[in-house]
C-alpha cells in the first residue's frame, strides 16, 4: 500500500511540474482563454508547485500527504469549475479530473497508512 501511494505521489507532483513548468506557454494561453488575470495564474502556480513538492516529502510525514493532496484535490475542483463553466471539451477537462481522482486517493490513503 506504501508503494501505491508513494507511485501515486511521483505521478501527480511530476505531472504539475511538467504542466507548470515545460508546458507553462500553455498555461499562459489557457488563463487567457477563460479570461482570468495573470495574478491568479501566478498564485495558481505557487499553490500547485508547493502543493507538488510536499507531495514527494509526503512519504515522510503524513502531514505534508494531507496538505499536499488535499491543496491539490481543491485547485483542480476549481480546475474543473472553470472548465465547466467555459463550456470546454471533456477531452480538455480530463488531466485535471484525473489529477483531482488521484489527489483524493492520496488524501484518503494518508489517513489509513500510518507515518
Amino acid at each position: 500500500m506504501l508503494t501505491l501511494l508513494l507511485s501515486m505521489n511521483i505521478l501527480v507532483a511530476t505531472s504539475i511540474f511538467f504542466v507548470w513548468v515545460v508546458r507553462y506557454d500553455n498555461i499562459v494561453k489557457e488563463f487567457r482563454e477563460f479570461g482570468l488575470p495573470d495574478w491568479l495564474r501566478d498564485l495558481t502556480g505557487i499553490l500547485k508547485m508547493t502543493f507538488a513538492v510536499m507531495l514527494l516529502f509526503g512519504p515522510l510525514d503524513n502531514s505534508l500527504n494531507v496538505i499536499g493532496s488535499g491543496g491539490i484535490a481543491a485547485l483542480m475542483l476549481g480546475a474543473q469549475g472553470t472548465h465547466l463553466r467555459s463550456g470546454t471539451q471533456a477531452f480538455r477537462r480530463l488531466p485535471s479530473l484525473v489529477l483531482l481522482v488521484v489527489s483524493l486517493v492520496i488524501f484518503y490513503l494518508s489517513f489509513e497508512i500510518p507515518a
